[in-house]
């Protein structure tokens, strides 16, 4: 028996002895989980700084921070998510109790990506623990310090029955995928989230999927332009682009173009410096492939500011790239990383039946002052998630589910949303022995009538 297969059925057999059930086991886990990255917090950071080079504000705020605050809100709403719900009881169920049980759905993969390699591990960890799941968590081979940490983390933490590690490469990948999982949670491309639902299908596993797409960030021309500059720069180039979430391109009303852009610029410098190759917090690309994939699209259109690249180090500074078609190989992909083209629009509701046409976004950001258009634009059009007036934000809300829709992904998670997807909502009826209707079993004289009166 292989190590994945054995570690598959470790974990089934922990399930099915009922260990992960009560409330004061799952509650006990999401303890030891946030214990476990208090007491690893300075060995995260130093490995996501060494995969990444990530700055310690940035590594803390958007990878272990942001999990702190998950766990949080779990522990203390875990006991009332958990609760059965009543519902209401019809005329022809009368004397009976209806009710859903929030039931875990067993043994869950959890595939992690590299952009996050902390957060994006663990946050869908923290729900499928909370719902009662056991979880093999499979982290990116991309960031190679982070995984062999997480390893480590877990093993000495927790049961592997309940919660193991497993690294490797795209065969180890392949392996689990290849093994029947009750669920399975996958962040990452959209081509892999293809393979991922075909595996899936086989046994008709069901699955989480957050892949991403071109997400536009849309300026009108009544837009504050300053504070619309600098929550773009912030949304963009946060983790050098490589950011599901982040805007992949402008699409901006052409009266106030060059005005924005000359803001961009001066805030890309305010937060980066004129220099962003020299500043040692800036994230540097994963890998050589990803790196000459992007400076590829530095051939596309004309550079406005940015665009220089250092290979060795594997940095691409903030780059603006302007006179962009939509024909451009740059339009043609998601970006994933600090480079963002511009387009323009001279009437909003055009702009909108261009993106109409395109394949349905993980977000979308609004920039304009009037309500109406604002309601246009995000009741219009189809997207997982966005903001009007910021970008990113909406993802730190626990109380906004967060997932896509169409090539975006399907699913979601945070808050409340995490422990609803990794449960399974099993529907009951307790029917009363007091009393029983005649009328609903054959040979009833009145039974169609009543029946008939009642269904109408």
């Amino acid at each position: 028996m292989s190590i994945i297969s054995k570690a598959t059925a470790d974990q089934k057999d922990f399930f099915r002895q009922g260990h992960t059930k009560p409330y004061e086991f799952r509650l006990a886990q999401l303890k030891k989980l946030k214990k476990m990255l208090k007491k690893w917090e300075p060995a995260i950071l130093e490995a996501v700084n060494a995969d990444l080079n990530k700055s310690e504000y940035e590594a803390y705020t958007t990878e272990v921070g942001f999990l702190y605050s998950e766990i949080d809100d779990h522990m203390k709403h875990l006991e009332e998510w958990m609760e059965p719900i009543e519902v209401k009881t019809p005329l022809t169920h009368k004397g009976s109790k209806n009710y859903i049980i929030k039931e875990p759905y067993g043994n869950v993969l959890v595939i992690a990506p590299w952009n996050y390699p902390i957060n994006l591990a663990f946050a869908p960890v923290i729900g499928a623990i909370a719902a009662g799941n056991t979880v093999i968590l499979k982290p990116s081979e991309l960031t190679p310090k982070v995984s062999s940490l997480l390893e480590e983390m877990v093993a000495e933490t927790f049961e592997p029955g309940f919660f193991t590690v497993i690294e490797g490469g795209k065969e180890t990948s392949q392996a689990l995928l290849d093994q029947r999982f009750d669920y399975i949670f996958f962040t990452g491309s959209i081509p892999v989230g293809k393979i991922v639902m075909e595996k899936a299908s086989k046994h008709l596993t069901p699955v989480t999927l957050e892949l991403g797409g071109k997400s536009p960030a849309i300026v009108h021309k009544d837009a504050k332009l300053d504070l619309a500059a600098k929550r773009i720069v912030w949304g963009k180039f946060t983790n050098a682009g490589q950011t599901c979430i982040a805007p992949d391109f402008l699409y901006i009303h052409q009266d106030v173009k060059d005005k924005l852009l000359a803001k961009i610029n001066k805030h890309i410098e305010s937060m980066y410096g004129k220099n962003p190759l020299k500043n040692p917090d800036f994230t540097s690309i994963v890998s050589s492939g990803h790196f000459d994939r992007l400076t590829d699209f530095l051939d596309n259109g004309q550079i406005f500011t940015g665009g220089r690249t250092d290979r060795e180090r594997l940095i691409i500074e903030p780059t603006i790239i302007d006179n962009i078609s939509w024909t451009d190989p740059v339009m043609e992909e998601e970006i994933f990383g600090p480079i963002l083209p511009v387009l323009t629009f001279e009437n909003l509701t055009e702009a909108v039946d261009n993106l109409q046409d395109k394949e349905k976004p993980l977000a979308l950001y609004y920039f304009g002052q009037k309500e109406k258009q604002q309601k246009f634009v995000t009741e219009t059009l189809s997207f997982g998630g966005g903001c009007i007036n910021d970008t990113l934000y909406h993802i730190a809300n626990p109380h906004l589910p967060f997932g896509g829709v169409g090539s975006s992904g399907m699913g979601a998670y945070h808050g409340k949303a995490s422990f609803e997807t990794f449960s399974h909502q099993k529907s009951m009826t307790k029917q009363t022995t007091k009393f029983d209707y005649s009328i609903r079993y054959p040979g009833s004289k009145i039974g169609l009538k009543i029946i008939k009166k009642l269904l109408k």
